[in-house]
């Protein structure tokens, strides 16, 4: 039964192969891979927020409440760095083509900037109150790449089940 789906060979007395095609696994329809890829951009964030209340507990758990909280920290601000992100490549890309909502360049230049000012804030911060922080903070700045790799495995997956 699987393998006649796969192939698409059909019970005895089939007709033509126009009537069953050969269904390979690279052979779904563009529409539902791509569908099921432009859910990427809302599964990331959703991996990054698992994994930050998974590692923010593990920190918690193995190195204590300093450095999990400067892992918290770094979690939120790789979190929103990934929002701003976003919004800014958005806002460039509608500015490039002149579609959608219009945005100030003022607001796309500051909202990429302040970024950077909001981690530099929050790393000077955390040297001040605890040194032993700044580790975790560091480390949760690298949250994207954990949802990343969630969303690959996810992805990976998906194509070996589903046959995409």
């Amino acid at each position: 039964m699987i393998l006649r789906a796969l192939c698409g060979k059909a019970s005895e007395g089939a007709a033509t192969k126009e009537a069953y095609p050969v269904r390979m696994p690279g052979n779904v329809t563009s529409a539902a891979s791509e569908s099921f890829y432009e859910g990427a951009l809302r599964r990331i964030p959703r991996f990054m927020l698992a994994a930050a209340i998974v590692c923010s507990l593990g920190a918690w758990l193995r190195f204590g409440w300093r450095p999990a909280v400067g892992f918290a920290s770094g979690c939120a601000i790789a979190y929103l760095n990934l929002r701003w992100l976003e919004k800014v490549v958005i806002g460039l890309a509608d500015r490039v083509t002149q579609t959608g909502q219009k945005q100030s360049s003022e607001g796309i230049v500051l909202r990429f900037f302040f970024r950077y000012i909001l981690m530099g804030l929050a790393a000077y911060a955390i040297l001040t109150v605890s040194p032993a922080s700044l580790y975790g903070l560091f480390a949760g700045l690298f949250l994207p790449v954990a949802g990343i790799a969630c969303e690959a495995a996810y992805e990976l997956y998906a194509a070996v089940s589903r046959g995409m």
